[in-house]
């Protein structure tokens, strides 16, 4: 008779700290040998096959800059799996870029994507029962996505951020991809040639890695080292350092430690590690769309958290970073400055860190802002003394406008109020074609509707038109708000994500042209200079016209996505 099984050997390496792995169930026994069958014809052995089993949970796509380079990356997280004795599996989901769709048809599918993305981990994680898994995201949508699905899996298990790009050179000045859109606007108004145009898009986007300055992915990857899914400095690293390889190796080996010691997400993503995330948003004028992410992630992970929260930490937490798109840095100057830990530090400085919080690491959040190693003489991340404002880089609106909430962009700008007449637009591309025609003027107060998760479907982003808009050289005199959203790299004063949206009877689908529209922030109001009973007349009397899509993807989104006030989460 030849040698017994792995599987029935004495001692195989079936339980980790004193609990079972459950991918076992598939693996193990006479019952199972026809999958063990399956993966050994492509390359999986005994040994391997007796190992815990991580599952790579891969965003990499051909399509972008942002995730192109993960699957190389993934090969290193493997390795690290390996060394550390687990055997690594690789399954890939999607991705969708929000810079190359935006403004398009195409970007219906964006935020849509982070449902999809946190479905597929969710529906691989349970079929295949792996005892662990590492999420590598990219663009926007990836990051939060991975993590929702890690939160839904709860097994052990870490995000690890590929990383930002580098800046662009344009003529010796860098560049990142905010200055592309805003030099459609500037080409619009004929404040720049075609030929410069060109010459621009050439140069902005230099290699593989995500969007470089505090917008969504940078935003998004900066909050989960905070909330500690990833280890403190590892997504930090930008994408084509030479460092990123070794990151990974690393998180490849601090899985299979997590394994050990059973630490899974419910441990990490906690009512307290959250309220450090929103701190380090507001701390580093990050994108809005975090309100929406974390709102996502906390529904996910079971967390009570309301929109509400995110003001009332906001405006008690100064603005320190000087990042884009308001401020003159990048990503690869934060982590060349010393990265998250030194925000972290900051904030445990300040008073404003739940520091007990735990991180995958081991240690808590407060230990890594301790070890943080700050760079003599950086200027990327102000210190308490010298903050770039008192208050954080957005604040929650709520009045008869917006009466279940909004959230307005406060970095880069000073503006806390604004009074003026309503331009109404029943579409991103209505509106962007009026900016292009030099329609909008000072005062303004643009009003785009029909673009929220429901409406839309799927919550564009506005980039297009607030690009546009700073492009003319009106950033300082016009006000938007949308039941949509807005990019990471959107500034000037505007309000997103206004709730209820337009077609679930939002007092945003009341506004006509020349309406009055007050923006006041000290009093956190957006409101409509009209009667409540002329509001819900006119309500009342919107048509919105027929859904977009009433099949496939989109036409269920549509019927299922909940209020952005909420995560825009379908149920």
């Amino acid at each position: 008779m030849g040698a017994p099984a792995p599987w029935a050997t004495e001692g195989a390496a079936d339980v980790r700290n004193g609990k079972p792995l459950q991918s076992r169930v598939i693996l193990e026994g006479p019952d199972r040998a026809a999958a063990r069958a399956y993966l050994k014809g492509i390359g999986y052995d005994d040994e391997a096959l007796s190992k815990p089993i991580v599952g790579i949970a891969n965003t990499w796509t051909d399509t972008m800059p942002c995730n192109f380079h993960l699957r190389g990356l993934a090969e290193k997280v493997k390795e690290g799996v390996r060394e550390a004795g687990g055997t690594p599996m690789e399954f890939n989901t999607i991705a969708v870029s929000d810079g190359i769709t935006m403004g398009t048809e195409g970007m219906r599918a964006s935020l849509v994507s982070r449902e999809v993305i946190a479905d597929s981990i969710e529906l691989v994680g349970r079929g295949y029962m792996f005892d662990a898994i590492v999420a590598l995201s990219g663009c926007d949508k990836t990051i939060p996505g991975c993590v929702m699905g890690l939160a839904r899996l709860d097994v052990p298990s870490v995000m690890l951020y590929g990383g930002s790009i580098a800046p662009g050179n344009f003529r010796g000045e860098r560049v990142t991809i905010q200055e592309v859109f805003e030099a459609v606007g500037a080409y619009a108004a004929g404040r720049m040639s075609e030929a410069d145009l060109h010459e621009l898009e050439d140069v902005a986007s230099p290699g593989a890695g995500a969007c470089g300055g505090q917008y969504t992915a940078n935003t998004m990857s900066t909050a989960f080292e905070m909330i500690g899914i990833s280890a403190m400095g590892t997504s930090m690293v930008p994408a084509e350092d030479g460092k990123k390889g070794k990151a990974a190796v690393a998180v490849g080996k601090l899985v299979m430690d997590l394994l050990e010691r059973d630490v899974r997400p419910s441990t990490i993503i906690t009512r307290e590690s959250l309220e450090n995330a929103i701190a380090c948003v507001a701390a580093t004028g990050g994108s809005t769309n975090g309100i929406l992410h974390l709102l996502a992630v906390a529904h996910e992970a079971g967390v009570p958290l309301t929109i509400d929260d995110f003001d009332a930490i906001a405006s008690r937490t100064p603005l320190l970073a000087d990042l884009k798109p308001g401020g003159r840095f990048v990503a690869p100057d934060m982590f060349r400055a010393g990265g998250v830990a030194v925000v972290a530090k900051r904030l445990k400085d300040a008073g404003l860190l739940n520091e007990n919080a735990p991180t995958v690491t081991g240690r808590t959040i407060g230990e890594e802002a301790d070890a943080a190693e700050e760079a003599e003489g950086q200027e990327v991340i102000r210190p308490l003394d010298h903050a770039i404002k008192p208050n954080g880089g957005f604040a929650i609106l709520r009045g008869n406008l917006s009466p279940d909430g909004c959230v307005v962009k406060l970095a880069g700008h000073d503006r806390i109020e604004h009074r003026g007449p309503a331009r109404v637009f029943e579409s991103e591309e209505q509106a962007f074609a009026a900016v292009k025609a030099n329609e909008i003027k000072e005062n303004d107060v643009v009003v785009i509707r029909n673009e929220g998760p429901s409406g839309g479907p799927g919550m564009r982003e506005m980039l297009a038109v607030t690009a546009a808009i700073q492009g003319e050289g009106l950033g300082d005199s016009v006000a938007l708000l949308t039941d949509g959203r807005f990019s990471g790299a959107t500034h000037g004063f505007m309000a997103a994500h206004v709730a209820p949206e337009a077609v679930k009877g939002g007092a945003i689908a009341a506004v006509q042209d020349g309406d009055t529209i007050v923006f006041d922030v000290p009093n956190r109001e957006l409101r409509l200079e009209l009667a409540e009973d002329e509001i819900q007349r006119r309500v009342a009397a919107y048509d919105p016209g027929e859904p977009r899509y009433k099949t496939g993807v989109l036409g269920k989104y549509a019927r299922y996505v909940g209020s952005a006030a909420q995560g825009a989460v379908t149920n």
